[in-house]
């Protein structure tokens, strides 16, 4: 139940060397730079230049650059491809950074140069598609009337009868001609010659029949001669896109070089921001952090070979609520943090959970999931992603791991694997069979007895987070709370328990439970004044009985969720055998089997945090704490190999 012991780590060196002594420190990866107060803040702002601006504006470049080649696929690169491998001392390499900017930059334009491309064309085709419909008229473009004729192009809807219009408008006015040049189910196409001076009246009986005119291009030629240099643009465009995209495909080549160049900008921007956390002169600068005393060490070699003083000290009780937390584990115990950092973390002057929760968590999970197969998928699974993917963080992996050998246990003493697949399948094939898993108890035909199992196993995991209050008192000098808060409530339940079993009474009166009751009385009052301690009595039996017995009964969960995922399984498994066909039963099994796997993986997740969240953290947990973020390499695409320094 350990938190990492922290020391409050002052710092004193030459103002010219803070840069060196910083990527001194970010190397060594263990020194937590604290934050100035505002009124520090300002001195080292105009004491410091800032690059921060610039790298910011530098690493937005290079992830929108890695954004639009992420469109391009690459070969590899699988689900479970692992981060690639480098070198400390490649990772500190800047040369290549510049070429790694100016591929970006060219990312970024050649992407907008496609972009008005995909524009050009967009036009194109749109003034081709209105072209199209005029590919009849042999009347240049540039011409639309003559020293006595109009030329009017227009269109009606295409309910319209052009021959009916064309000799409705022949009757009317003369001087005219009309010729229908295409046709479509939602407009005509015409084309009108009149006599300058009858073209209002005949425009005038065209609108009585939806005629409106259209616009068509200013451009020299015919329309078929414009389609035609429409066509040649197009197809230039089309070509360039193609240019510029194969030109983005081959940038996306880089893309590992980009995600490089990335993690490199991130760390300078890390050590640059760290760097306006620290205070100075103008010719000393001061650093203010914290360190795990494990490490002062390691740092005590590091700055013998700096000129600069330190000191170290452990930190006051005004400065627990800003010391950061960073919680020790093991390889058991680690893979809790993933659930343990979900909630809150610890404060510094709390208790670390993990290595009380993590039994319960995956006793409690395996319990819920209890399927033989279920369990070696998750530690098949969790074992191909750590060994392959090498995540950063692998304690949700290694807390799947755990929990899958922990369902495979309950799997094997419930006899369930993919449900009752086996028994179903050995039944189609050999109608007469009677074989079935070996089991000590199954989830439909022993409920009561796994409904009990779980209220105990809850009564048993609510005790121990009082256990751990009690110790947690103890150690912070409040023994008084630690009697009257958990102390009370063992002798209450110790003597209910003595005097169903008819043990420990004196006279027919149970000692123990009256010993309890006396103590409950007092450590409830003890506080309270007049007609108060009356209230504060109700209040503390009340709370005390329904606040053990509604956190026991959530327990009950436990045995829902097997029972669940257990009928759900025999469910598609009986479907599957209704057809009387093996490999029919086999493909109906597996994927309901996969179903109820992605569901149960859920269910009990979310169930079993819960429990720990709501039932357990409740009875001694103290939240609040701040991660700790010491300044180190941080690398989001890439694994750096360590090496001395």
């Amino acid at each position: 139940m350990a938190i990492v012991q922290m020391k409050r780590l002052t710092l004193l060196a030459p103002e010219g060397d803070t840069e060196n002594l910083l990527h001194r420190l970010q190397r060594l990866g263990c020194v937590q730079l604290s934050e100035p107060s505002p009124e520090e803040e300002q001195e080292i702002l105009s004491l410091r230049e800032d690059d921060t601006a610039a790298l910011r504006a530098q690493l937005h470049q290079l992830r929108s650059a890695q954004e639009i080649l992420s469109r391009y696929p690459r070969r590899g690169g699988g689900l479970l491809s692992p981060r690639p491998a480098v070198t400390e001392e490649a990772f500190l390499d800047r040369g290549t950074l510049p070429s790694d900017l100016q591929t970006a930059q060219e990312v970024m334009e050649r992407n907008a140069e496609l972009h008005a491309l995909y524009a050009r064309r967009s036009r194109l085709q749109a003034q081709r598609a209105a072209l199209l419909p005029w590919q009849g008229l042999d009347i240049p473009l540039d011409v639309a009337q003559t020293e006595t004729v109009d030329v009017v192009t227009g269109t009606v809807p295409g309910p319209v009868d052009p021959d009916a219009l064309a000799g409705a408008l022949a009757d009317a006015v003369p001087e005219t001609a009309l010729w229908e040049l295409s046709r479509s189910a939602e407009q005509h196409c015409l084309l009108l010659l009149s006599c300058k001076a009858v073209t209002p009246a005949a425009l005038e009986l065209l609108r009585a029949y939806g005629f409106s005119t259209a616009q068509m291009p200013a451009d020299e030629g015919t329309v078929a001669q414009a389609l035609d240099k429409t066509e040649e643009s197009l197809a230039q465009t089309e070509s360039r896109i193609r240019e510029e995209d194969e030109a983005l495909r081959r940038l996306s080549e880089r893309m590992e070089a980009l995600r490089l160049a990335e993690d490199k900008l991130a760390s300078d921007l890390s050590r640059q921001e760290n760097l306006r956390r620290m205070m100075t002169d103008g010719t000393v600068s001061c650093l203010r952090g914290w360190i795990p005393a494990a490490k002062t060490g390691a740092l005590d070699a590091l700055l013998c070979r700096t000129d600069c003083a330190w000191e170290y000290a452990d930190p006051s009780e005004d400065e627990i609520p800003d010391v950061p937390v960073q919680l020790k584990g093991n390889v058991f115990t680690r893979s809790m943090n993933c659930i343990t950092e979900q909630y809150s973390l610890p404060a510094y002057n709390g208790v670390d959970p993990n290595p009380v929760m993590a039994p319960f968590f995956i006793l409690f999970f395996g319990m819920m999931m209890a399927d033989m197969a279920y369990g070696l998928l998750m530690i098949v699974g969790s074992l191909l992603v750590l060994k392959k993917k090498r995540p950063a963080d692998p304690s949700f992996m290694e807390m799947i791991f755990w929990c899958g050998i922990s369902t495979v246990v309950f799997g094997a003493l419930t006899g369930g694997f993919l449900g009752d697949f086996i028994p179903q399948l050995c039944r189609l094939a050999d109608p007469a069979s009677t074989f079935a898993l070996p089991a000590l108890f199954t989830p439909l035909g022993d409920t009561m007895t796994i409904m009990i199992g779980s209220l105990a196993l809850g009564a048993v995991q609510i005790f121990t987070g009082m256990a751990v209050s009690v110790v947690k008192k103890i150690r912070d000098g409040q023994f008084a709370d630690a009697l009257w808060d958990e102390i009370t409530w063992w002798v209450i339940l110790t003597g209910l328990v003595l005097m169903i079993l008819g043990i420990g009474t004196v006279s027919g009166v149970p000692a123990v439970l009256v010993l309890g009751g006396v103590m409950l009385v007092y450590g409830s009052t003890r506080n309270a004044k007049g007609f108060g301690k009356v209230g504060a009595l109700i209040s503390a039996v009340y709370n005390g009985a329904t606040g053990f017995f509604s956190d026991i009964l959530s327990y009950v969960r436990l045995m829902a969720l097997m029972l669940s995922g257990s009928v759900i399984a025999q469910v598609f498994n009986t479907l599957g055998a209704t057809f009387g066909s093996i490999p029919v039963f086999i493909v109906i099994a597996l994927v309901g089997n996969a179903l109820n796997l992605a569901l149960n993986l859920l269910g009990c997740y979310v169930h079993d945090m819960r429990l720990q969240f709501l039932e357990f953290f409740g009875r001694f947990y103290r939240d609040g704490g701040k991660a700790y973020l010491p300044l180190h390499l941080q690398a989001k695409h890439v694994e750096i190999i360590k090496e001395d320094h």
